[in-house]
């Protein structure tokens, strides 16, 4: 056979709502070039399935010049006025082969991957990377292996694990995979690149989100669309358990000490309260009066004049003169403070008024921008609306009015500019502000058919995962990774969590599970040896290697069963479960000494989540990680190792053994 080569691959990575695929293998790995929706529509005969939907309709009438000059009618003649038109965007009807990953309709789904297929129109000499869903059965891989070889005549096959594919694309050997789907969500844990156990949690996924979000918005008369484009908006988010909603933690605080409250800022005062805020001074307003009434005093009192004095210099004018001079030089300098001051206090007003921009986790109310996409008929072309011209009302006021050219007698009145603003904060919003809308304006204008509403939205956007959902998921994962068999490797699979899926790109949910991980399941490294105290003193301790092999002061014989008062037996058990040989019952002979492992094998002592690959610029975000990691192994199992690993199944194999011989190659198992 010869060497494949990198354009002549072809990747198909089926989804539940979204299937992925891709001609060729680039220099740099990207995400897919083709989303197909993994759908099909029933054809008009009612045996086969198109990939769109297909609806008849009334034929146009196309006259033709000789024939009107003839007096025809230019109308088609009769039986002959239907024709079938595709509608691509419309899914009415629609049957989709995939639920919950498994395969519901298979005729459907060999239907839909030969419209893949001879979309992207491969080569002859292309081999096909097929990604599996974790719930496709044995006979499922054979039946589909039966359907590409006979109708694709492609040389070679490898069906592979979607986790797998992930553990590629993020290059870790042992690792828990989490991947949201669309109504499920798969938890996979693979050591050493091998599926070591297997969780799923059925009705879930994103689109349990979506239905939680239209029935707790019901009042608003939500539909599913809009529950979706909610879902997806930054104002949905999930909290993580135990956070307060906002609007539902303010707690009135009452001053029992109103003393402490006017000299530190406390509302109590004793041993065990905390000062918050600094002591409380004079505001600006009563130091000014204080110092407006001191000026007031001192022109007033300025002193006492020596007349005498004055008359008998003969300069009494020049001295009152200098007198008057001096009093209104104060009086501008009083004036001066003044003004000063109010503009403080307009400033600090102004401050005060604006509103605060909060978190979205701390705003009880956000604005939900919904765009509905306004449906016609097939053979109707929507007119846009046109935009309402002032005019002069007969009051001289300017009215709306909605003709569609304007009105002669109604010169154009110059827009008043904007007045200036002073604060550099509130300049940034309102160029923010207009810069937004001049972006909905030109999508309107690229996109009539989509209608823009806004909605004001609770606190009922932070409830898509309650805490039950995050239980239910924090649960399988715990479970999946406790039927690893390799005890070693368990703590690894808790220290690479990769969470991914198009589900798991709602705002928060990624932190959310895993502050639910670590409440449920995290123990203390320390925890191992809070009972170490209590163990008989005649016992070994285990090496600093980590063998843990008791050292040359251990008896070889069995200890005798430790009195009541000596250890609690039942702390004894919990403490020496995952070191034998703490435990003075069993035998040292019994025990292997080639187990290193020196965690818990329950609980773990660290949960993290995986760091994903830098070294793809492509890739800026990888909740479709399956699919980076189908290119990965494509590269190595059809170019690099070209089948000296047994990574595929040829066209000869399957000539020789049928179908069932893929069960001996790819990477399902």
């Amino acid at each position: 056979m010869p060497p494949f080569k990198d354009e002549h691959i072809l990747i198909i990575a089926p989804g539940s709502q979204t299937t992925l695929a891709q001609l060729g293998l680039p220099e740099s790995f990207t995400p897919a070039s083709h989303r197909f929706p993994t759908r099909m529509f029933p054809a008009p005969d009612g045996k086969t399935y198109e990939p769109y939907k297909i609806r008849s309709r009334k034929k146009e009438p196309v006259i033709n010049g000789a024939d009107v000059e003839m007096g025809g009618t230019g109308e088609p003649k009769e039986g002959d006025d239907q024709e079938l038109v595709e509608l691509p965007e419309d899914d009415e009807g629609a049957i989709y082969p995939l639920k919950e990953g498994r395969i519901d309709n298979m005729p459907a789904f060999f239907a839909f991957l030969h419209h893949v297929h001879n979309t992207l129109s491969p080569t002859l000499h292309t081999p096909i990377m097929l990604i599996a869903q974790p719930s496709w059965t044995a006979k499922n891989h054979e039946d589909i292996t039966a359907f590409v070889f006979e109708k694709f005549k492609t040389p070679a096959l490898c069906i592979m694990d979607s986790a797998l594919a992930t553990s590629y694309a993020f290059g870790i050997a042992n690792s828990t995979i989490i991947d949201v789907g669309y109504e499920k969500i798969d938890v996979t844990a693979v050591t050493d690149f091998q599926i070591s156990g297997r969780g799923t949690v059925p009705h879930s996924g994103g689109e349990a989100m979506t239905k939680r979000l239209v029935n707790l918005l019901k009042s608003k008369n939500f539909t599913r669309e809009m529950a979706e484009q909610l879902k997806r908006s930054p104002i949905c988010e999930i909290l993580p358990p135990g956070t307060p909603l906002p609007g539902t933690d303010a707690k009135e605080e009452v001053i029992s000490n109103p003393a402490a409250a006017a000299s530190t800022g406390a509302t109590s005062s004793g041993p065990s309260v905390r000062i918050t805020e600094p002591p409380q001074i004079p505001i600006l307003d009563e130091v000014a009066d204080d110092d407006e009434a001191f000026d007031d005093k001192q022109i007033e009192d300025d002193g006492v004049l020596d007349v005498a004095s004055i008359v008998t210099s003969g300069k009494i004018q020049e001295v009152l003169a200098r007198r008057e001079k001096e009093k209104a030089e104060k009086e501008k300098l009083k004036a001066a403070r003044k003004e000063k001051r109010d503009a403080e206090k307009a400033e600090a007003a102004a401050a005060a008024a604006r509103p605060a921009r909060l978190p979205n986790s701390k705003r009880p109310r956000a604005i939900f921008h919904y765009e509905e996409i306004i449906k016609d008929a097939p053979d109707a072309k929507r007119q846009k609306t046109p935009e309402p011209v002032p005019a002069m009302a007969a009051n001289g006021e300017t009215a709306v009015t909605g003709e569609s050219k304007p009105v002669d007698a109604a010169p154009a009145v110059p827009e008043a500019a904007p007045a200036p603003v002073e604060d550099e904060a509130a300049r940034r919003e309102q160029q923010k502000a207009a810069r937004k809308e001049e972006r909905r304006r030109n999508r309107e204008d690229e996109n009539p058919e989509r209608i823009r509403r806004d909605i004001e939205i609770g606190t009922e956007r932070f409830l898509a995962a309650d805490e039950a959902y995050l239980d239910a998921v924090a649960d399988t994962i715990y479970r999946t990774i406790l039927s690893v068999d390799d005890i070693s490797k368990r703590q690894d699979a808790w220290d690479a969590l990769v969470i991914c899926g198009l589900g798991s790109k709602v705002r928060g949910f990624k932190e959310a599970l895993l502050t639910t991980l670590n409440n449920r399941y995290l123990v203390s490294p320390s925890s191992a040896t809070m009972f170490m105290s209590e163990l008989p003193s005649n016992l070994a301790t285990p090496s600093g290697t980590g063998s843990q092999t008791p050292n040359a002061s251990f008896s070889s014989t069995p200890h005798a069963p430790p009195t009541a008062s000596a250890v609690n037996p039942l702390l004894l058990a919990a403490t020496t479960a995952s070191n034998p040989a703490l435990n003075p019952n069993l035998s040292v002979t019994s025990y292997s000494g080639t187990h290193s492992h020196s965690s818990h094998s329950q609980s773990p002592t660290s949960i993290k989540v995986a760091s994903p690959p830098s070294y793809f610029p492509e890739w800026k975000q990888y909740e479709e990680a399956v699919f980076l990691g189908s290119q990965v192994a494509a590269k190595v199992i059809f170019v690099v190792d070209q089948g000296l690993s047994k990574g595929f199944l040829s066209r000869v194999e399957f000539n020789e053994e049928g179908p069932t011989a893929i069960h001996q190659v790819g990477l399902v198992y």
